[in-house]
């Protein structure tokens, strides 16, 4: 071999390998997940970084909403949080008939295997699926993974194009679930006989999927369908990528279906379908006292590890479904939320605008509107959550406090990570029912968290006893210095919602 040659053969090498180390190797995301890694954010691309011109909250027609392509510019911002995975909200079709709001529900699904035209950039040359995958692959390049929604009941507009995938009462008309007046259940069939044709439409959503380079699915109300429907669906996606992860939305304190037409299969069958993870009931701390929160810890550990294989769960205190922290009990929830997602050990997970203290309170709700995408010409909102029917405003930073301390808190999870995850989990005592005090400890560390969930009243000085020796050493992570420490016993007040966290190193 002459020189030349060698050299532009090593020359080459160099620059592959150069190539190789900034590129993501494929999708870690399951492995992630189950070792309680995973830093979830849930976004809604349609309101995202919509560019709302002339400040008035919704997105007139001569305005921008939210796309694949504008999102680009967010992901610093997402990654400078301490986030590693995004939770995006469906991004196919959405049916027009017989819809809510003026844009349509975002899970009112039209097609499975095509993009929601709501979400392009019209000036962009790109194709519908590589302006999806281009936002994918800018998400990776971030080293942040991506779980796509997947909507648990079709449209109208789907039941009428494609009856055979729906369920039909005595007189062949579609099911209304629950109280969701824009979708109609779809029929999965049963664990004796699935429907096919259902199957077929999922596959394709999982082929479109892993197409775009998404890591896993997050399953819209995945009780609803049976699990042997999910055993299929889950062994088809990772035969194609065994790190593809699947996350339930269902929780231990959902006890029946939506509808009686509607199968209905709990959480830990679920988990034992193949689902790696589900939701719990962390939403509910807004009404627990502390023995609530020990008892869901417990029974999360003893669930989680009662199965052969790996299992998790997310920290599910806010997600689109629930109303904000700040609405609830006003900053000072937020800020415990966040620092309760930093210790606590599973999968933390907030939705877009938590961070920046939004009460997702709109000045247009449930008025009439000049222009409508859809069928309705009411904006309708739910009061407090994420808007997911109209071409709205992008979430707004409303509080720098719990901004602050939502980076803070995820800066110390990211740092304590092996401690968090790997740690033992130890309530301790206190002598008011509405005070949370619990340890983390493993390795010769400990993270002790204390909190109020009375947010009316402060708590006066108390007491909480530790076991230490003289070398220990104390470190005040979050919390006023009111907090006075001994090795055999930590003295406090605390204001009502407040939440206070401390390092002991021996």
């Amino acid at each position: 071999m002459n020189f030349c040659k060698k050299t532009t053969i090593i020359i080459a090498i160099a620059l592959l390998s150069v190539n190789i180390g900034f590129a993501r190797e494929g999708n870690d995301l399951r492995t992630l997940f189950l070792n309680n890694q995973a830093r979830i954010c849930g976004i809604n691309i349609r309101n995202f970084n919509s560019k709302d011109l002339n400040g008035n909250e919704i997105i007139d027609e001569n305005e921008e909403s939210g796309n694949f392509i504008n999102a680009i510019e967010r992901l610093d911002e997402i990654k400078s949080l301490g986030i590693n995975t995004l939770h995006v909200l469906p991004i196919t079709p959405v049916g027009k008939l017989k819809a809510l709001g003026t844009a349509g529900s975002v899970y009112a699904i039209a097609g499975f295997n095509e993009i929601n035209e709501q979400l392009l950039d019209r000036s962009s040359d790109l194709s519908p699926k590589n302006q999806a995958k281009k936002f994918i692959d800018e998400c990776h390049k971030r080293n942040i993974r991506v779980i796509i929604d997947l909507p648990s009941c079709g449209s109208y507009d789907l039941f009428l194009n494609r009856p055979e995938l729906f369920i039909k009462d005595d007189k062949q008309m579609s099911i209304v679930p629950s109280d969701w007046t824009d979708v109609r259940l779809l029929n999965a069939g049963n664990n004796d006989k699935l429907n096919e044709d259902v199957m077929n439409e999922h596959k394709k959503f999982v082929d479109l999927m892993i197409e775009l380079g998404a890591d896993g699915i997050r399953a819209d109300v995945a009780t609803i369908k049976p699990s042997e429907f999910w055993v299929e669906l889950t062994n088809y996606a990772r035969s194609k990528d065994p790190e593809f992860m699947f996350l339930a939305e269902a929780s231990d304190s959902w006890r029946e279906p939506p509808s009686k037409y509607a199968e209905f299969t709990p959480y830990d069958e679920l988990l034992k379908a193949g689902f790696d993870g589900y939701y719990g009931s962390f939403f509910n701390l807004k009404d627990w006292n502390a023995q609530d929160l020990y008892e869901h810890i417990k029974f999360n550990n003893k669930l989680l590890k009662s199965y052969n294989e790996p299992k998790s769960a997310i920290l599910s205190f806010t997600t689109h479904d629930e109303v904000s922290p700040v609405i609830l009990h006003g900053e000072e929830f937020s800020i415990m939320i966040a620092w309760l997602e930093a210790v606590l050990p599973y999968n933390p997970y907030s939705i877009d605008g938590f961070a920046q203290g939004d009460d997702y309170i709109y000045p247009w709700a449930n008025k009439e509107s000049s222009y409508t995408a859809t069928d309705d010409d009411i904006l309708f909102v739910h009061r407090g959550k994420l808007d997911i029917f109209n071409f709205s405003r992008r979430p707004l930073l409303k509080s720098e406090k719990i901004l602050d301390n939502f980076k803070a808190a995820y800066k110390f999870r990211a740092q304590n990570e092996e401690l968090v995850t790997k740690g033992e989990f130890v309530p301790l005592k206190t002598d008011d029912e509405k005070i949370f005090a619990f340890c983390i400890k493993g390795g010769g560390e400990k993270i002790i968290a204390i909190g109020n969930l009375d947010f009316e009243k402060a708590k006066k000085q108390f007491s909480i006893k530790l076991k230490t020796d003289k070398k220990s050493k104390f470190e005040i992570i979050h919390g006023d210095d009111n907090i006075k420490i001994s090795h055999r016993k930590l003295s406090m007040k605390l204001k009502a919602g407040e939440v206070k966290v401390i390092k002991i190193k021996n």
